[in-house]
């Protein structure tokens, strides 16, 4: 492993000419790169000693699949796709084990799917994505580049995870297990949603986004490395705060705001408890 990351992390310095000197060679070294990305083997973001940290020559090695790749026609049957040739769609059969359901999914090479996972049509998962076992993507649910998906969440229908491919140091939007997503939620930017969290329909947090906790009394706000994290087991609304300018006030203005209202409970359990029968294969 560590003459991949080392080859990735040169070929990712070269300048046009050096690149196109070495095609063939980076050739090589892209198709290692991919097939352990697509089987789940290397991933953009790791928790290593419940910490996430990101894989930086992970994604130099996507961002030189866009580079090497050439604009090709990718059609299949009456479906039309005009891309990269380094990133045709994933190649699934059922030994893989995922339950895709008709009506238009669209995996990308480089995006692993785990065993046990159910996917509702329309759904899209992009290169570099981790979708762990259990999860259930909802229809229309986008689960964009280096997105980091735990087992047994419910991704409901209309959410949307941002992909995050720059800058390189950039944490991807992590989804840890067990979480709950409300329909038409949207979390962007490098958000990381803690174990256990319930998100209400139409939640939107990005890193730029300050989350009201009125349990603790405290404004959760991004780290120094731009992270926002959702504490485990938090239960997060759409909310709104007045705007304190004298002209906001007048005319009764506020801003939208993502609210802890409370922390799981067994209330909250029996609302969010996942239906195993529909995950059984």
């Amino acid at each position: 492993m560590k003459d991949l990351i080392d080859n990735i992390n040169r070929i990712s310095a070269l300048n046009s000419d050096e690149f196109k000197k070495e095609m063939n060679n980076i050739r090589t070294v892209f198709e290692e790169f991919i097939t352990l990305l697509d089987s789940g083997e290397i991933r953009a973001a790791e928790k290593t000693g419940g910490v996430w940290e990101v894989n930086a020559w992970v994604k130099r090695g996507i961002l030189t699949g866009f580079r090497l790749g050439k604009f090709t026609d990718m059609s299949e049957g009456a479906f039309t796709f005009f891309d990269k040739d380094t990133y045709p769609l994933k190649d699934l059969t059922v030994e893989n084990g995922v339950r895709i359901v008709p009506g238009g999914t669209t995996f990308r090479k480089g995006s692993f799917v785990a065993p046990g996972v159910v996917v509702m049509p329309p759904s899209y998962v992009n290169v570099g994505a981790f979708v762990d076992s259990g999860t259930m993507l909802d229809s229309h649910s986008l689960i964009g580049s280096c997105a980091q998906i735990g087992k047994k969440c419910h991704i409901s229908a209309g959410t949307q995870i941002g992909g995050v491919l720059e800058p390189i140091q950039a944490l991807p939007v992590i989804i840890e297990d067990n979480v709950f997503l409300g329909g038409n939620c949207g979390i962007f930017e490098g958000v990381r949603i803690g174990q256990n969290a319930i998100l209400g329909s139409g939640t939107v947090i990005t890193s730029s986004t300050p989350v009201y906790d009125i349990v603790n009394e405290r404004v959760i706000k991004a780290n120094e490395n731009g992270v926002i994290a959702i504490p485990e087991n938090a239960v997060v609304v759409p909310g709104s705060r007045q705007i304190n300018n004298e002209y906001a006030k007048g005319l009764n203005l506020s801003l939208y705001t993502p609210i802890i209202i409370k922390y799981r409970d067994e209330r909250s359990n029996k609302k969010s408890t996942l239906e195993e029968n529909l995950r059984l294969i």
